[in-house]
């Protein structure tokens, strides 16, 4: 049985055949993709009972703060992040590249016309031709396939990158936030402690005048309000660099953001950790990690194909002409199709070499993901760890502020009374401003290691497909 091409001629069935034939009883050079062993340990140690479900972690996690402002902040962070921008870009990137393998699988055509003018002694001639040209590479070793799973991967790779500088944009602007929040509650302390200062001096200025306090009495409570002054202007310095750092986050220059003063009233939200297991999947690191390792898993098997023969279906038609008047004329149609090999036999160990270096190339990113893989486990225990012990931190500074405003107040009653030196009520005064500066900061700390231990735990990304077989 032969079948007619559209040049009048007839091609042998069995040639079509054989050739649609290689593609679908090729086979794939190289090793599947298998995911490392690993050690998964059965549940976190530093889990609570209330901490060991499933956790649920919305996308928008930051909501789980209830703080408006914080949503705000969230929101404008991935509209204008500049690092998140970049990373859309290069997931773009690897789409289009992922496109552009998917069109080694099709026939390649082209037209490629020529008109030629050549001469001899016996006189010149012109030669036009309007061919159009069609290659095929029958994808015999899956050396296609494999530079498909390679772009695939480096895609889901790409697509993993930008959920993780995503979720770091946010969480970095939520740390600075809850920072900011904290100098605000410093500025607070310092200048309840100056109202309270100024209000000792006066009085001490006013003992002074009446022969009841020594002039060191009158010095040390002018140096404690200064020392408070100069506390506060500190602070203050650090709440504008944040303010710029947010700024910066945001995509605007320092210059136009600003961000309101106000007390810190963020609630902790309870985050359950799950099973360590599941940071396989939900973490965007510990995801793009083991993509990569699939593409250079892929990378070995397209590397091997090289070794082989590369079998292509070659094929033209057009018209063939010395004059262009008659260039369209069936007369003039010329065809021609047959199969191409190209079998490498000498490369000077260029083969070897390449895939030698795929090889190592795969071990190195074994190791990676490894790391990647530990590290995950050991962010979700740190950050479980310092919620539990910063809880009972700031249930003792509690307790202590509590004592340190007593043993403030007595001070001040008994120094007016004349019954204790002002060196006394120095101590009680710095007392009471430590503990409440350490209680405005234990708050803090407990809000940023709850950022930390919701992108430890991947922050609420549904992670993609594990890696597959071509």
């Amino acid at each position: 049985m032969t079948t007619k091409n559209p040049f009048g001629k007839r091609w042998p069935m069995p040639v079509l055949l054989a050739a649609l034939s290689c593609t679908f009883v090729s086979c794939a050079v190289g090793p599947d993709y298998k995911r490392p062993e690993l050690a998964t340990p059965g549940a976190f140690k530093s889990a609570t009972d209330a901490e060991k479900p499933q956790p649920v972690i919305v996308a928008e996690w930051w909501t789980l703060f209830n703080d408006p402002a914080l949503t705000k902040l969230a929101t404008e962070t991935i509209a204008a992040n500049q690092d998140i921008k970049a990373a859309i870009a290069r997931v773009d990137q690897s789409r289009a590249a992922l496109r552009s393998a998917n069109g080694s699988f099709f026939p390649s055509l082209n037209i490629d016309a020529t008109a030629r003018r050549s001469g001899n002694v016996n006189g010149t001639s012109s030669s036009y031709s309007l061919p159009l040209d069609l290659s095929y590479e029958v994808d015999v070793w899956g050396r296609l396939r494999r530079q498909y799973e390679y772009y695939k991967n480096t895609e889901q790779a790409s697509a993993a990158d930008l959920a993780l500088v995503r979720l770091t944009a946010v969480a970095d602007v939520a740390q600075a936030y809850f920072t900011i929040r904290f100098y605000d509650s410093e500025i607070s302390v310092y200048r309840q402690a100056l109202d309270l200062y100024r209000k000792q001096l006066d009085l001490t200025e006013t003992k002074h005048r009446a022969g009841l306090a020594l002039p060191t009495d009158l010095l040390q409570a002018k140096t404690q309000v200064n020392t408070a002054t100069n506390q506060l202007i500190e602070v203050r310095r650090s709440r504008a660099k944040q303010e710029h750092a947010i700024a910066i986050l945001l995509g605007r220059p320092p210059s136009d953001y600003f961000l309101v003063q106000a007390p810190a009233e963020t609630e902790i939200p309870v985050i359950p950790a799950g099973l360590p297991l599941n940071l396989l999947s939900r973490r965007p690191d510990v995801f793009e990690a083991e993509h990569r390792l699939a593409a250079a898993n892929a990378q070995i098997g397209m590397a091997k194909a090289n070794f082989f023969p590369t079998f292509s279906l070659i094929g033209s038609a057009g018209f063939q002409s010395s004059n262009t008047n008659n260039l369209l004329d069936w007369e003039k149609r010329v065809w021609s199709f047959g199969p191409s090999l190209n079998l490498p036999i000498f490369q000077g160990g260029r083969l070897s070499a390449a895939l030698a270096q795929a090889r190592a190339r795969y071990e190195e990113l074994v190791a990676t993901y490894r790391t990647s893989v530990l590290g995950a486990f050991r962010d979700v225990e740190d950050q479980l760890s310092d919620l539990h012990l910063l809880a009972e931190k700031a249930k003792s500074l509690d307790d202590t502020l509590v004592s340190a405003r007593e043993y403030s107040r007595l001070t001040q009653l008994q120094y007016k009374q004349g019954l204790t030196n002002y060196l006394q009520v120095i101590d009680a005064n710095q007392t009471l401003l430590n503990n409440e500066l350490s209680a405005a900061q234990a708050q803090a700390q407990r809000l940023s290691a709850t950022v930390l231990l919701i992108k430890a735990l991947g922050g609420g990304w549904e992670g993609l497909p594990p890696p597959t077989k071509p």
